[in-house]
Formats: C-alpha cells, structure tokens, sequence
C-alpha cells in the first residue's frame, strides 16, 4: 500500500552535529567568561586538512573551538566503566 511506510529518518549532516556540540557547550556553561586562554600549537598538516574535510570547518580558530568542544562532552560510556569497575553482578561466578 503505497504511503504506508514511514518516510526514513532524515540524516545529521555535520553542520547540525557540529551546532548541537556547540550548544550544549554553551549549556554547560563553556563559553561563559572572557576569551583570554590562548591555545596554540603545531599539527601535522595532514591531520589538519583531515579534519577540515571531515568537519567542513575552514577556519582553524573554529576547528579548534570544535575540537575541544567535543572532547569536553561527557562520555556516558566512559563513565558507565568508571562507575562499574570491578564490579560483577550476584550471578557472575569466576572460573579459573
């Protein structure tokens, strides 16, 4: 029956990722403040032109604010293992 099939979920292009990581950034309370902390250091020209490609970001100062934006996420996988850590569930038995 034509019409029946729910149409496919519309893909993120990297724009909206890169606008939600900068919002919820900004949410997190990241770009409060002054924009006195100078970072700078040298890349491989390779890795740089990479994630220009991948980001669409032309312009290094957002590429950087990009990258440290993402890194400062909170990984909810990361912190799932930190939090469990040598921790096994009552019906785990350890056979040697």
């Amino acid at each position: 029956m034509a019409g029946s099939n729910p149409a496919p979920k519309a893909r993120r292009t990297p724009q909206a990722l890169h606008d939600s990581v900068l919002a919820e950034a900004r949410r997190a309370g990241l770009f409060d403040g002054e924009k006195t902390e100078h970072v700078s250091f040298r890349a491989p020209p390779a890795l740089v032109e990479a994630a220009r490609r991948e980001t669409g970001v032309n312009s290094t100062t957002e590429l950087g604010i990009l990258a440290l934006a993402m890194l400062a996420r909170p990984d909810p996988v990361a912190a799932f293992f930190r939090r469990t850590e040598g921790v096994l569930g009552p019906d785990h038995a350890l056979e040697y």
